[in-house]
């Protein structure tokens, strides 16, 4: 069986499941199970902190895994994403009382506390700054205050805890995180278990991003229309028993399919709808 690493709990944890059921695997009713065995697909996922999840999976214990970027590469374990998934994004950020750095180039000699301390760590050494890091398992932004660090480094969404404690946001972000799935660095790139895992989690992602349009108009606009719903590929045309008449069927973003409508409506094209899209394969 494949398998895999999925989060138990926080921001990962529900859309993780979310897009794993939309894929058409098992998913657990009780968040106390710990390990599910989806033996109709050949598959057995373990539930499991999301720090740790990196750790498993570099390991070899595990096939893959799901979870974020920010803690693959704080783990500093021997694996590598292979997939984006979209959802839980974030930026991870330093921040300081005003006044005191611009920029990670003049944090020499200071101290920096942070939840990622091997993040922290390895983008110090990166910009070749000699700074200490301290690691805090939460509320870092009250580490300044508390005279632990001069610097906090945390994730920042809106920025207003970090203003409500007096801090600023500084620098340049340290980067930018997401859902991600993870497998380990010596894994083979051809495993077809993996192969159809990723295929099922990408099929998920254009399902969530596109519509599927239909709509009728006349053989004298299709070139138009056709410009308006190019597709993936091409759209399908199909004549009408109503002369002069055809079918049109293509995939459209879903962010712009209101106004694709519009646009179509002022071509000519009638009986235009949207349907949503559960599963494909491109």
């Amino acid at each position: 069986m494949l398998r895999i690493a999925v989060p138990n709990k926080g921001s990962l944890s529900e859309p993780a499941s979310a897009m794993l059921h939309e894929a058409g695997y098992r998913q657990r009713k009780d968040r106390r199970e710990l390990v599910l065995v989806d033996a109709e697909n050949e598959v057995e996922f373990f539930f499991l902190r999301p720090r740790d999840i990196a750790v498993y999976v570099g390991s070899g214990k595990l096939d893959i895994g799901i979870t974020g970027r920010d803690l693959l590469l704080d783990s500093g374990s021997p694996a590598e994403e292979i997939l984006q998934l979209g959802f839980a994004g974030s930026t991870f950020r330093y921040a300081t009382r005003p006044g005191t750095a611009k920029d990670v180039s003049e944090f020499g000699g200071m101290t920096i506390a942070t939840s990622f301390s091997g993040l922290v760590r390895q983008h110090l050494v990166d910009n070749g700054v000699d700074a200490s890091v301290v690691h805090l398992d939460g509320a870092v932004e009250t580490a300044i205050q508390l005279g632990v660090a001069e610097i906090i480094a945390d994730v920042v969404e809106t920025g207003t805890t970090l203003r409500n404690a007096g801090l600023e946001i500084i620098g340049e972000p340290i980067l930018k995180s997401e859902a991600v799935v993870i497998r380990g660095t010596g894994a083979p790139d051809d495993d077809p278990k993996v192969r159809q895992f990723l295929r099922r989690m990408q099929g998920v992602l254009v399902a969530r991003r596109y519509v599927m349009m239909d709509y009728d108009i006349r053989v004298e606009h299709v070139e138009k229309a056709v410009g308006l719903t190019p597709g993936l590929e091409s759209p399908t045309v199909s004549p009408l028993h109503h002369e002069g008449w055809v079918a049109v069927r293509s995939m459209v973003p879903s962010k712009d399919a209101q106004r694709i409508m519009d646009e179509l409506y002022d071509l000519g094209a009638r009986a235009i709808l949207t349907t949503g899209i559960h599963a494909c394969r491109l």
